[in-house]
């Protein structure tokens, strides 16, 4: 019972921890433009590109974060204090940006040859780095060398949890983009902008956050 306690709360500090550098709401807005020339069919295979892109990419920082830590002789500190500035930054070019609004004009081309021309954005920049981005594999890192353990039977309980945590962020990655378009019908332009600035600036504050904790680390010797 207690394992089971264990496993769903690490599950559930991973989505959670996850869910500030993702930002799958704000950043289902922030790439809605690049998606405006397509149809809802083309905008659901679309969504589930980029969700199965972060889901790669995040699982891959799972399972693999401890070693490359300890190949590199990286300290979680470090790790913190690198990916609390990329979240700053990422979250400061938001909060000046005059243009992350404008919409792109619809293209008069077929929805087939729309969604080809976007498959080419759906790992970079829309997977990477905007929907999972440096900052989401440093908070991976972090969360997979903190589950490190000896004992293998916790480690595979620690490991799974996160990978579950990972497959909700994920789902819900697919959900916000595939549905961008609805939200912002009802909304508005207005309210597009008001939660795209409110985002940006919990992305900023967030990255502070895991940069003091790095620095206050460092400081104590961690």
């Amino acid at each position: 019972m207690n394992e089971v306690f264990s496993f769903l709360h690490l599950a559930f500090i991973a989505f959670i921890t996850l869910f500030p550098p993702v930002n799958p709401v704000g950043t289902a807005f922030i790439i809605d433009p690049l998606l405006s020339g397509l149809d809802r069919r083309g905008r659901v295979i679309a969504a589930r590109k980029v969700a199965f892109y972060g889901l790669c990419i995040s699982i891959v920082s799972v399972l693999a974060g401890s070693w490359i830590l300890k190949l590199f002789g990286l300290s979680l500190p470090v790790v913190q204090v690198a990916g609390g500035l990329i979240i700053c930054n990422m979250g400061w070019q938001l909060l000046g940006s005059k243009n992350g609004n404008e919409r792109t004009p619809e293209r008069k081309t077929q929805p087939e040859d729309n969604l080809k021309e976007t498959e080419n954005l759906l790992f970079y920049p829309i997977t990477f780095p905007m929907t999972t981005g440096a900052g989401t594999i440093s908070v991976l890192l972090t969360l997979s060398a903190s589950s490190a353990s000896i004992d293998k039977k916790q480690y595979l309980i620690n490991t799974g949890s996160l990978i579950v945590g990972v497959l909700f962020m994920s789902l819900l990655i697919y959900i916000c983009v595939a549905n961008t378009h609805l939200l912002i019908k009802r909304i508005g332009q207005r309210g597009q902008q008001v939660v795209n600035r409110i985002s940006a600036f919990l992305v900023l504050c967030v990255g502070l956050q895991i940069v003091w904790e790095g620095v206050e680390q460092l400081l104590k010797g961690g």
